[in-house]
């Protein structure tokens, strides 16, 4: 992935969780105005077949619950995850790995549509079925896959239960697991399931293949994010640096620099060098 990183990381979204977030807003907004219109922005594949392209990118802002206090604080909760998690992984990680899941979830709405139509549906069941099935293809799993990827990357982190009991995020983390676990084994509708599948698939790809950046504690985490700054920091090339004693424009921005036409070379002193070093012959 690296090496994808230096061609398209230029092209990370920063901040994507609050652009989420964001998206909910205005969905929530759509739906104290005029819930029906919502019908329409939903990811249904057969109206995106038959030339509704928008809701490619439209059920984003399908709110994944109703708007309720217990909905704000969960929405304010997996910003913070989602935050910690992209001054973890990388901005350009956090994104594929949210993009991905979104990604999934459309492919997935494709299958479910695909093995419909070669069981048989006519083309105006397909209407109907796809239009009540694509309310189930929306991000509420991709907030799961960002809890359980939060939990697995930091599985020490204590969070309060109904703001009472402290439980390590691990156990939550598993206990929504067997959850979806059972969802999947037990629901006898197959859109559930292959919503499920696909939403969570990104999850199941990192756990898989990024097994370095998973269990960090924060303080392991401060730590990798202080490296990189100082490695920012001392990468940083200067204009100006004195051959004696190696002060540059950054150690004191008032400092004057010059170069010494007796010495044998570029050299370039500091104003309190300039006339007492030793010339280079």
């Amino acid at each position: 992935m690296s090496n994808f990183e230096k061609k398209f990381g230029k092209y990370a979204i920063q901040n994507i969780s609050l652009i989420l977030i964001l998206c909910y807003v205005v969905g929530y907004v759509i739906q104290l105005i005029n819930a029906d219109f919502l019908l329409y922005l939903t990811l249904n594949p057969h109206a995106i077949l038959h030339g509704q392209v928008w809701r490619i990118f439209t059920w984003i802002i399908i709110p994944p619950s109703s708007l309720d206090p217990f909905t704000i604080i969960m929405l304010l909760f997996y910003y913070n995850i989602g935050t910690s998690l992209e001054r973890t992984w990388g901005t350009y990680r956090y994104n594929v790995y949210l993009l991905s899941g979104m990604l999934f979830t459309v492919l997935g709405s494709f299958v479910w549509l695909g093995i419909q139509y070669f069981m048989g549906g006519s083309a105006l069941n397909l209407s109907d079925v796809s239009m009540r099935a694509s309310l189930y293809f929306s991000t509420y799993y991709i907030n799961m896959s960002i809890f359980l990827a939060f939990a697995a990357t930091f599985p020490e982190v204590q969070v309060l239960l109904m703001f009472l009991i402290p439980v390590k995020v691990k156990w939550l983390g598993i206990l929504y697991g067997l959850v979806l676990v059972y969802d999947f084994l037990f629901s006898r509708n197959l859109v559930v399931r292959i919503a499920i599948v696909s939403s969570l698939l990104n999850f199941l790809i990192f756990f898989v293949t990024s097994r370095s950046h998973i269990h960090m504690t924060p303080k392991q985490m401060k730590r990798r994010v202080e490296f990189r700054q100082d490695i920012r920091r001392n990468s940083r090339v200067t204009k100006h640096k004195c051959a004696v004693c190696g002060q540059t424009e950054d150690d004191d921005p008032n400092l004057e620099f010059r170069f010494c036409s007796k010495c044998n070379g570029n050299y370039e002193y500091c104003q309190n060098h300039l006339f007492t070093h030793t010339h280079v012959k």
